[in-house]
């Protein structure tokens, strides 16, 4: 049996494996390639993680956010374009969802005058800052539904092939 960690700032692979109880010995066999002393170096971050790795331990350990955090917060390119998402309730994905498409069907009509002569002018740029940060926050509720699903299916409570038709 492994030792428990006391270390304070805890990366988020180590977090989600203490969370599921697994020693890092469970977790390598449980990826079938990984050795615990890679699974350390990642934890520990002696050692980039790499994208294979991220799929490999978001899949056996049922965490799909790790995806999601490694593109936000590691990968380079997702780190300019990739927002960290929040798993919440679905209640709470519904209500922000349909709040930000009630403002964008308000909103429609202005975007429409913006983008009639193909260009945004000085006067209009305030409405277009306006409009695209209410079309971010619908981006970002489509990304957290997604994640939401990936959890619930990684969890056992929906059918990931109702999903692949």
């Amino acid at each position: 049996m492994g030792r428990a960690s006391t270390k304070e700032n805890k990366s988020i692979y180590q977090i989600t494996r203490e969370e599921l109880k697994l020693t890092r010995e469970k977790a390598s066999e449980m990826t079938g390639f990984m050795s615990a002393e890679h699974i350390e170096k990642i934890e520990n971050g002696k050692i980039n993680i790499q994208p294979d790795d991220v799929l490999t331990l978001a899949q056996c350990y049922k965490a799909p956010k790790l995806c999601n955090y490694y593109c936000s917060n590691e990968c380079p390119i997702g780190q300019k374009y990739v927002p960290e998402v929040q798993i919440k309730d679905l209640s709470q994905i519904a209500i922000e969802t349909l709040n930000s498409l009630n403002r964008i069907n308000r909103e429609k009509d202005r975007l429409l005058e913006i983008i009639e002569d193909g260009k945004v002018t000085n006067d209009e740029i305030a409405d277009f800052v306006s409009i695209k940060k209410t079309l971010d926050k619908i981006s970002l509720s489509v990304d957290t539904l997604q994640l939401w699903v990936d959890q619930a299916i990684a969890d056992g409570n929906l059918d990931r092939s109702v999903f692949e038709k």
